[in-house]
């Protein structure tokens, strides 16, 4: 399962985000809410993790 993490402002910030987790070995999956995904880039986003590395996930946004 797949635990909601954080909500982003837009794709850059989002992606920012992802690549800083993924490099620490988090899986992340975002997600474009189905009434914005026509606005693309500008579009909020939605970051997900697995349930089993939220703990990870929050022990790096706690070092930065």
């Amino acid at each position: 399962m797949w635990a909601e993490f954080m909500r982003l402002p837009n794709r850059y910030v989002a992606e920012t985000w992802r690549e800083l987790l993924h490099a620490e070995g988090v899986a992340v999956r975002l997600v474009v809410p189905d009434d914005r995904a026509d606005e693309g880039d500008l579009a909020p986003r939605t970051l997900y993790v697995p349930d089993s590395k939220t703990h990870v996930a929050r022990e790096i946004l706690r070092k930065i």
